[in-house]
């Protein structure tokens, strides 16, 4: 059961870091850093990706 959890833990990051760089044309470690930075909170990261983005 445990190992179910994970797995789906896995795949929503998954899902998030493909729909933020797909949106906002970050990169996949970059995403993946926001998503442990901040959590999975939708907003929050599309507004921190977009920040990011027009840093770089």
């Amino acid at each position: 059961m445990c190992g179910e959890a994970g797995d789906d833990k896995k795949g929503l990051v998954d899902l998030l870091v493909r729909r933020l760089v797909e949106e906002t044309g970050i990169s996949d470690d970059q995403a993946r850093e926001l998503i442990e930075m901040i959590g999975t909170d939708w907003a929050s990261l599309l507004r921190e990706a977009r920040f990011l983005k027009r840093r770089h």
